[in-house]
Order: structure tokens, then C-alpha cells, then sequence
């Protein structure tokens, strides 16, 4: 009996990816990427200047630094490495 039961839900969870691969997966992909790229703009227009991009005053920079201390390292990473044509067709 206690085999069944951990064959059945084994059986369910299975199902339950199949499913979520078939329905939500393209879905989730395409809100990671428009959640990443609205995270880029966003860092831009706050601290662009570290690139040589004035666009707000320092005041308001100033005011979300706090916020945005983790993520200056990756995001000047990512802003400054080369991107091959390849990464935009897919």
C-alpha cells in the first residue's frame, strides 16, 4: 500500500510538469525576460551616470543607492560585455 501511494504521487508530480511545461513555461520565459530588461532600464535611468549616462538628478539616486548597492556589480557586468547576435534571436 505505502508503495502504491509513493507511485501515485510520483505519477501526480510528473503530471503536474508536463502540464506546466505544456501551459506556463513560454509564459514565465517571457515575463523573466521583460522583468529583466524593465530592470535594466530602471538601473540606467538610476545610476546610469556610472556608464556616462546622465539622466536623473543625484538626488534621487541618492535617495534609492540603498536599494540598489547589491546589484550595481552584476548589473555593470552585464551592461558592458560584448553580446553576439545569437543571444538576440533566441
Amino acid at each position: 500500500m505505502k508503495h502504491l501511494t509513493l507511485l501515485l504521487h510520483r505519477v501526480i508530480a510528473h503530471l503536474r510538469d508536463v502540464i506546466y511545461g505544456m501551459a506556463l513555461h513560454d509564459a514565465f520565459r517571457h515575463l523573466r525576460r521583460t522583468r529583466g530588461s524593465l530592470e535594466h532600464v530602471f538601473l540606467v535611468i538610476t545610476i546610469g551616470d556610472l556608464l556616462g549616462i546622465p539622466v536623473l538628478p543625484p538626488y534621487h539616486t541618492l535617495r534609492l543607492l540603498p536599494y540598489l548597492v547589491p546589484e550595481i556589480a552584476a548589473w555593470k557586468r552585464r551592461m558592458l560585455r560584448e553580446r553576439d547576435l545569437t543571444e538576440l534571436i533566441g
